[in-house]
């Protein structure tokens, strides 16, 4: 911007206060945040909109077409049906793809209730909870396609509490997540879908692919690409997690995880030969199923190679669990 329309701006925007501030009510403005949230307001109610308008205008070149109005972040936006046309906003919509964004990103993590609340709050533009509810419900979300081969996938799963006919005990059912290291996918009880997505990826040779302990985590895993293809890699922390599980001597439990971080397995089962503790022989029988995918993980860390933990897929559950496991929620089958 020339130091001529600076000036100019300046002295616009001086005026323009002065006439919002004429029209504010004093009360309303007696601290920083009322000051913030009432020039806000005007700003959508007086300002915003009009330049909105005037960039449409010059965007599209064109102000042919009836008449219809938005609800958006710059407010109540007016714009014709050639405007909207030419500028991809589709027909018999209320909101802006932007205003639909903020609420679909708010949706996604609290209730719609609070996601109006939130959206009020933080853009000033009230949108009711039931609107964004069926905003959410006509969505189509597409699988995304992964630019980059794949090099890296851990795969958690989850629990929603499905709704039941009144009167019967709910229902807890499982939905599984995939995060590779360009993005995550889940999906409510259609692993197929899953896998099928995974193989339509390029995948890297090879593919490194995470998890616990849990065999319903390496049946997917085992339909993804090719054994040759794929590094099945054990949870390093959920190995750990296990072996604080047999208890008994602290010494024992530190040389056996010392063994472990080098890979070790075998020594591991010896160390354990003479302990007669259930929970013993049970981590050895652990330790010998998933022998082929406990690994040196000192030597992979060290190295730089690979994750040795499913962190980014626990974190994602986590996230989708603040959404799907509000208090007292039941979800549709259709809708979870």
């Amino acid at each position: 911007m020339q130091p001529e329309q600076e000036q100019a701006l300046k002295a616009h925007l001086q005026a323009i206060a002065k006439i919002l501030y004429d029209d504010s009510d004093p009360d309303a403005m007696q601290t920083l945040e009322g000051i913030e949230m009432t020039v806000r307001q005007k700003i959508q109610a007086h300002v915003s909109p009009e330049l909105g308008k005037f960039f449409i205008a010059a965007i599209t070149g064109t102000v042919a077409g009836r008449a219809r109005t938005l609800k958006s972040t710059l407010g109540v936006l007016e714009i014709t049906t050639k405007q909207a046309e030419k500028l991809k906003v589709l027909p018999h919509r209320q909101l802006s793809p932007h205003l639909e964004n903020c609420c679909l990103r708010l949706s996604a993590t609290v209730s719609y209730e609070q996601a109006a609340q939130d959206l009020a709050y933080l853009t000033g533009i009230r949108v009711a909870a039931k609107t964004q509810q069926r905003l959410v419900h006509r969505q189509t979300f597409e699988l995304p396609n992964i630019e980059q081969p794949m090099a890296e996938l851990s795969i958690d799963g989850g629990k929603v509490r499905v709704r039941t006919p009144l009167g019967e005990p709910c229902e807890w059912k499982d939905y599984k997540a995939i995060a590779t290291d360009q993005g995550i996918v889940a999906n409510f009880q259609n692993n197929a879908q899953l896998i099928d997505w995974v193989n339509e990826q390029s995948l890297a040779q090879p593919v490194v692919c995470l998890g616990d302990g849990h065999d319903g985590i390496w049946n997917i895993i085992s339909q993804i690409a090719t054994a040759e293809q794929r590094l099945e890699i054990l949870d390093w922390y959920h190995l750990v997690e296990n072996l604080h599980k047999v208890g008994g001597s602290i010494k024992r439990l530190h040389q056996a995880k010392g063994l472990l971080w080098q890979g070790q397995v075998e020594a591991t089962i010896a160390l354990f030969g003479e302990c007669r503790r259930k929970q013993a022989k049970n981590f050895c029988e652990y330790l010998r199923k998933h022998q082929h995918r406990i690994v040196n993980y000192e030597y992979f860390q060290a190295e730089g190679l690979y994750s040795i933990g499913s962190g980014a897929v626990e974190s994602a559950i986590k996230q989708i669990g603040q959404r799907v496991q509000l208090s007292g929620a039941q979800w549709h089958r259709g809708r979870c």
